[in-house]
C-alpha cells in the first residue's frame, strides 16, 4: 500500500460530533476555506462536522490577544469552510488529542479559542469537562420550522444562540435547512436549538449549527439549552442532563460560569495523500 506522506489527521467525535484533528504547531499548514470544505465532506474527503488545527497560539496570526503565545490553540472550522469563536464537543476532543498525543499531561489543561482561555479538565474514564464561560442571555426571538413558529431566548456562549424551549415534537422537526432567524440580532448567523423538558433535570435536544447543518450534538448549544431551561423555570444556575442525537453531557450553571462534561473520542488516524492536499 502506498504509504502517504502528507499532512498528518485524526479523527474523533464528542457524542457524535466529529472533527478531523490537524496537528499543525508551528503553523505550516495552509488551511484553506476549500481543504476545510473537502475534509469535512462525506464522499470526497474525511467527513467531519468541522476542523481543529492544533497550533501554538503565538504561530496564529488571528489569536486573541488575552491568549499566551505558548498555549495550544483550537483553530476550529465549520464544515463550511468559516471560522467559528468556539466549539464545546471541539474542545473536548482537542484536550483528549493533547493528552494522548503526549503535548499535554492528563488533569487540567488550558485550550486557547477565539472565545478566550478555556480551562479543561480531563477525567480517566475519558470524559472531559471544560469551563465554558458565561451562558448569557441577551434577547428574545423567534423562527420558524415547516411554517411553525418557535419562540426562544438569544444566548452567548462565545458564539451566538437561539434556544426554544417548549413542549416540541422533537422527531417531526425538518431541520435540513436552517431555521431563519433575525439578522438584527444575529448579525453572524446563529445557532438554533430545539428543547423539551423531560422532567427532572433531564432535556432533549435537538440542534441546526451555523455553518454545519444539524448535528448530532453541540457542546454550546447543550450550554445555550440548559440555560434556556432554567430561565424557563425561573432559575439562573442549575444542572441539567442534556441528551443529544449522539448521547448525553452534563451541563452546571453557576453564577460564576457554566460547566459541559461529556465523552471524548478519538478514532484513529493517518497521513493525508498529499496530491490531494494540494488539489483537494
Amino acid at each position: 500500500m502506498h504509504a502517504f506522506g502528507g499532512p498528518e489527521y485524526i479523527k474523533g467525535h464528542g457524542t457524535q460530533n466529529d472533527f478531523v484533528i490537524l496537528p499543525d504547531p508551528d503553523g505550516e499548514l495552509e488551511l484553506t476555506g476549500d481543504r476545510v470544505r473537502a475534509l469535512c465532506d462525506r464522499q470526497r474527503g474525511l467527513g467531519a462536522d468541522g476542523v481543529l488545527r492544533v497550533i501554538r497560539a503565538g504561530n496564529l496570526t488571528d489569536a486573541p490577544a488575552d491568549v499566551p503565545s505558548d498555549v495550544w490553540f483550537m483553530d476550529y472550522r465549520n464544515a463550511d469552510g468559516s471560522i467559528a469563536e468556539m466549539c464545546g464537543n471541539g474542545v473536548r476532543v482537542f484536550a483528549r488529542y493533547l493528552v494522548v498525543s503526549g503535548l499535554a499531561s492528563s488533569g487540567d489543561l488550558l485550550v486557547g479559542t477565539r472565545a478566550g482561555i478555556r480551562p479543561v479538565h480531563t477525567h480517566q474514564d475519558g470524559r472531559v469537562t471544560v469551563e465554558m464561560g458565561q451562558a448569557k442571555i441577551f434577547g428574545e426571538s423567534t423562527t420558524t420550522v415547516n411554517g411553525t413558529a418557535f419562540a426562544g431566548v438569544a444566548v452567548d456562549v462565545g458564539n451566538p444562540h437561539l434556544a426554544c424551549v417548549g413542549d416540541h415534537d422533537l422527531d417531526a422537526l425538518d431541520l435540513g435547512a436552517a431555521p431563519p432567524h433575525d439578522v438584527n440580532l444575529f448579525p453572524d448567523g446563529v445557532n438554533v436549538e430545539f428543547v423539551r423538558p423531560l422532567g427532572g433535570d433531564e432535556v432533549r435536544m435537538r440542534v441546526h449549527e451555523r455553518g454545519v447543518g444539524e448535528t448530532r450534538s453541540c457542546g454550546t448549544g447543550t450550554v445555550a439549552a440548559t440555560a434556556a431551561a432554567l430561565h424557563a423555570a425561573g432559575q439562573t444556575t442549575g444542572r441539567r442532563v442534556v441528551h443529544i442525537p449522539g448521547g448525553t453531557v452534563e451541563v452546571e450553571i453557576a453564577a460564576s460560569g457554566s460547566t459541559l462534561t461529556g465523552p471524548a473520542v478519538l478514532v484513529g488516524g493517518g497521513r493525508l495523500d498529499p496530491d490531494w492536499w494540494q488539489n483537494p
